[in-house]
């Protein structure tokens, strides 16, 4: 299995080689990992010890970042190496002030374990929710580095808890400890005999309920937004822009704000056309105080905004449903509103309990995205639905402390 394993992690990189003069994203994750092992050699500080944080993307890091931000905060002195596997992540991200070093992942390998572990040193290393790289958890092991998950949550068809998936098994076992976002992954993985797990919670939490407290006033977003009632759709894919544009034809007197999840000039343009009056952000300034108040449809072609355009919505909608999975529930649940997204959803462990609650609902089609959004012309019951989901994310914080703790205890700060 090992030997597969390996030809896979080969078979991958050299698909996105193939592809990448024809695929933006996968030409930057190719570029940034030329020459990359010689960089970070020649640009961390030997000798010096790191704390190593791992992030498959953008929203791994959002996960992560409470935990970062309290290490930064309590121990100006620690020096941290931020790594992702993807370049959404990566260009996003690559200034952050939370770390002191921020580079691309190289692929997994025995040789590229071994280099970059020596060339960064680390003191302890985290990784977020379920990136597993066989190399880089062995090369840890040997030489008796603390790796911590967090955030961690299984499901029982991973390959896992198959019975020929041993290999995958080893991998875990490598895992110095794992702070799960329920107790089914604690019960799992004792399942599997590996007993080094604790609930904590999803650390996302602790960073969602500040939101409202400190989200960033927007003055030309509360000019279009005026006193009328406006749904926010975060992090759209054609899929559900096709539904949102019956529904803004369908209900006039609301206001739509519609942030893509790919804002390329490609994919603006796309919106552009399925919204013909639609304003762009970038371009608001061109319009006069009248346009942008009788306008119904605003794109954000940028990004960076979301987490702040939800304050201005009385409904959000999340994308993603119905493709891959759904994008951040949390980030529009923290400011009392009801959130509405696709049928693919069910890997995510906030959806499942915000539908459950009420304060979420999931449709498979426009008929039932119109049946629920009509439920919620009725202010009232709208109100009591946002009520039940800004409740949950104010019961759940807490689990960046939990980690905290531990790190403390164990005396790796």
């Amino acid at each position: 299995m090992r030997i597969l394993y390996d030809l896979g992690i080969v078979f991958y990189g050299m698909i996105l080689r193939l592809i990448a003069p024809f695929h933006a994203k996968a030409q930057r994750w190719v570029d940034g990992r030329k020459g990359l092992l010689k960089h970070i050699k020649h640009t961390v500080e030997k000798g010096q010890e790191h704390i190593w944080f791992h992030f498959a993307s953008l929203g791994e890091f959002e996960q992560g970042r409470a935990l970062l931000e309290q290490i930064r905060k309590k121990y100006p002195h620690e020096k941290i190496v931020i790594t992702f596997f993807s370049p959404s992540g990566y260009e996003i991200r690559k200034n952050t002030a939370l770390a002191d070093y921020v580079f691309y992942l190289p692929e997994d390998s025995a040789w590229n374990a071994r280099n970059f572990i020596e060339a960064i040193n680390p003191k302890f290393a985290v990784f977020t929710k379920y990136e597993y790289w066989y190399h880089y958890f062995n090369e840890l092991h040997k030489r008796k580095i603390r790796l911590l998950m967090i955030s961690a949550i299984f499901r029982e068809e991973q390959l896992f808890f198959k019975p020929y998936g041993g290999f995958y098994r080893s991998i875990l076992e490598k895992v110095s400890f794992f702070f799960t976002q329920n107790t089914d992954s604690v019960h799992m993985l004792k399942w599997i005999g590996i007993t080094h797990a604790g609930l904590a919670g999803d650390t996302r939490f602790d960073r969602v309920v500040e939101l409202p407290k400190k989200h960033q006033e927007i003055p030309s977003i509360k000019h279009f937004v005026g006193k009328q009632q406006v749904l926010v759709a975060g992090s759209t894919w054609p899929a559900d822009e096709t539904l949102l544009k019956q529904l803004a034809s369908q209900y006039p007197l609301w206001k739509f704000i519609l942030a893509p999840h790919e804002v390329d000039q490609n994919h603006i343009t796309a919106l552009c056309n399925l919204f013909p009056q639609a304003m762009k952000f970038s371009a608001l300034s061109t319009y006069s105080p009248a346009q942008i108040e009788a306008n119904q449809i605003l794109i954000i072609d940028n990004i960076g905004m979301l987490s702040s355009l939800y304050c201005y919505g009385d409904v959000a909608y999340i994308g993603g449903g119905f493709g891959a999975g759904i994008h951040n529930t949390l980030e529009a649940a923290t400011y009392g509103i009801p959130v509405i997204f696709g049928p693919k959803y069910g890997k995510f462990q906030e959806a499942v309990d915000l539908v459950t609650l009420m304060a979420a609902f999931s449709v498979t089609n426009y008929n039932e995205l119109q049946g629920i959004f009509l439920s919620f012309q009725e202010q009232e019951r709208r109100q009591l639905y946002g009520e039940a989901a800004g409740a949950y994310v104010k019961q759940r914080a807490g689990a960046t402390q939990i980690i905290m703790k531990y790190l403390e205890t164990e005396r790796l700060l």
